[in-house]
């Protein structure tokens, strides 16, 4: 499954790790969002990971409100597959991240697969000012900060799911948490086709050398042969470069705002959209085709949008 030659581009748009401040193209209110997802699904992403945010302060919001006024209109206006984060922030509880899952049944939905450090203090030496009162703690507190996905955590998102028939992407931020996946595939709790989706470059996980992504690919081929996608982010100004790594080993990318801020040396992205133009060309010019949201929902066994609850 891992040398299929259409490429599923996903694009997540908004996140929780990046604060307005850092930004001016960062999605932040609902239709600010959902109209960033269009843009993006229209440019070639066949999935769209989502967050939600607080629309006055930009702070990551787990709200089922704030999700129902995203989710519709991304459906009425694209046909791309929708994936809402059970991550959420650092600061959540595991009820908070995952009520929107819960709510929604999306055909998707992230799976950090552990706990880890999670590291976004060191953004605070390239930003004299913040916006907004919550900013510089949200960041500062990351140096004391673990995010909390325990097994009994995770056990708890793939069995609401599951009786959904919401799968995963499954996110692994280090080595350890491939070996944490291929625990609950043994106990049937994780089904093939797997989506493994490897994250490269934030402080506390692995690091973006191209080793790092071959230790990544070489250990899930060993755990999941030929059952598995893999698709893969490298944060900041790693995106593109670990992102032709993947396509070239056969695998698959994500992009957008969530990851990275950045189109080029110094240059901010001023959309999601452009972020997915750039991984298409890319793609294309090597002699390989984009997946449709259709060919990815194939590849990916998803249920299909007329069986979410929005």
């Amino acid at each position: 499954m891992n040398k299929q030659r259409k490429v599923i581009i996903t694009c997540a748009v908004t996140g929780s790790i990046h604060t307005p401040s850092m930004s001016p193209h960062l999605p932040i209110t609902p239709q600010e969002i959902a109209d960033s997802a269009i843009e993006a699904a229209e440019a070639g992403a066949a999935i769209i990971h989502l967050h939600a945010r607080d629309p006055a302060t930009g702070e990551p919001d787990q709200s089922a409100e704030l999700f129902s006024q995203i989710l519709p209109i991304i459906k009425q206006r694209s046909g791309a597959a929708l994936n809402i984060t059970t991550g959420g922030s650092s600061t959540m509880t595991i009820e908070q991240r995952l009520l929107p899952v819960a709510t929604f049944k999306p055909e998707v939905a992230s799976l950090n697969m552990g706990s880890m450090n999670f590291g976004l203090y060191p953004m605070l030496a390239r930003f004299d000012a913040l916006k907004h009162d919550w900013e510089r703690p949200y960041l500062e507190g990351s140096r004391d900060r673990v995010f909390k996905n325990t097994f009994a955590d995770i056990e708890r998102i793939l069995t609401t799911c599951a009786e959904n028939g919401t799968r995963f992407e499954i996110e692994c931020y280090d080595i350890g948490h491939l070996y944490n996946c291929a625990h609950f595939v043994d106990r049937g709790l994780v089904k093939p086709p797997f989506f493994i989706q490897s994250v490269f470059g934030l402080l506390g996980g692995i690091g973006a050398h191209p080793e790092d992504v071959m230790h990544m690919k070489r250990t899930a081929d060993r755990l999941f042969g030929d059952s598995y996608h893999w698709s893969v982010l490298g944060a900041g100004r790693h995106q593109m470069a670990v992102a032709l790594q993947s396509v070239l080993l056969g695998g698959n990318l994500r992009v957008g705002l969530e990851d990275s801020l950045w189109i080029g040396p110094g240059r901010l992205a001023k959309s999601n959209a452009e972020q997915v133009r750039l991984a298409r060309q890319m793609v294309e010019s090597i002699g390989l085709e984009v997946a449709t949201p259709d060919q990815a929902r194939e590849m990916l066994a998803l249920k299909g949008a007329d069986r979410v609850d929005f």
